[in-house]
């Protein structure tokens, strides 16, 4: 009898643990943390002079941190200004002569309307005004001349000029500006160290919201959209804990299953994608596990 009884009991003890493991629910998908990264390279050659980043460092946008060298482009810089004042006294002298015609042409017109004048009164020969006439166009020759052989002064002069707009420009990019609010995760360079363009010289990302990406099935598809709060859990000490989370995107198309997260029977069916936002406290990281809950009765409305 006792014998009964102890079965009995142990009977109870073992149905009301797996009715209770029966009834803890299940997450709706599982996932990992992950950021959009940028890598910052170099776009200039030379020696990286000042370079203030260290691996962790919160950077703000448009933060100056470095430069690389500028000593060669300031020469370069300098020697265009000296090269465009010498051709710009040559274009003086040429434009000096084209004001000197146009006076004489303007003397020319003047004498011209005189003589038209004469012939209506009377008082003047058709010879003066063809004389005039021919003076004006030897003058407007003479102008169309020298205007000629100014021209390769002016696109030289031209030619300076986007010469030293490239120089500018390559001395503005010289200057290591963070283009982004973000935590610095890796650094790949040192200053006084030789870069070049296409240099990698940083990793950043922005941490403040972290994206969870997961993967769900087709049936559970119907119940989720964009703009959606979720909830999150990660693992704590000993419990849950758990973020609001906003579905930003899902994935139009389906894909298999990426084997890491599932067992092999379920590595045939086919998955959807999606990311969800999820504003980060300092605890979450990139890689970090973590489960999804779709609230159910939002996911009703």
């Amino acid at each position: 009898m006792k014998n009964y009884k102890y079965i009995l009991g142990l009977s109870i003890v073992t149905l009301s643990l797996f009715s209770c493991n029966n009834s803890n629910s299940k997450a709706d998908g599982y996932g990992n943390f992950e950021a959009t990264e940028i890598t910052i390279s170099a776009e200039n050659n030379g020696k990286l002079m000042q370079f203030d980043v260290n691996e962790g460092n919160v950077l703000q946008k448009d933060q100056f941190i470095g430069y690389i060298d500028t000593i060669q482009l300031a020469l370069k810089r300098d020697q265009l200004q000296v090269s465009k004042a010498v051709i710009s006294s040559k274009s003086k002298g040429v434009l000096s002569q084209i004001n000197v015609l146009n006076a004489k042409l303007n003397t020319a017109n003047t004498n011209k309307n005189r003589a038209q004048n004469l012939i209506k009164d009377n008082a003047g020969t058709q010879k003066q005004l063809d004389d005039v006439l021919g003076e004006i166009d030897v003058i407007k020759n003479q102008i169309r001349s020298v205007e000629i052989q100014n021209e390769p002064v002016v696109n030289e002069l031209k030619s300076i000029d986007v010469q030293s707009q490239q120089i500018k420009d390559l001395i503005q990019k010289s200057k290591i500006i963070n283009p982004l609010n973000g935590t610095v995760l890796t650094k790949y360079t040192e200053p006084n160290e030789i870069t070049s363009f296409g240099k990698p010289l940083y990793k950043i990302a922005d941490l403040s919201t972290m994206q969870l990406r997961v993967y769900i099935s087709e049936t559970q598809l119907a119940t989720i959209k964009i703009g959606q709060e979720v909830t999150i859990k990660i693992d704590d000490v000993d419990t849950m804990k758990s973020y609001k989370g906003i579905i930003s995107w899902i994935a139009s198309e389906a894909e298999f299953t990426p084997k890491i997260i599932q067992t092999k029977e379920e590595r045939v069916a086919l998955v959807y994608a999606v990311k969800i936002d999820v504003t980060n406290d300092g605890s979450l990281k990139i890689g970090m596990p973590a489960e999804l809950w779709i609230n159910k009765s939002d996911a009703n409305n």
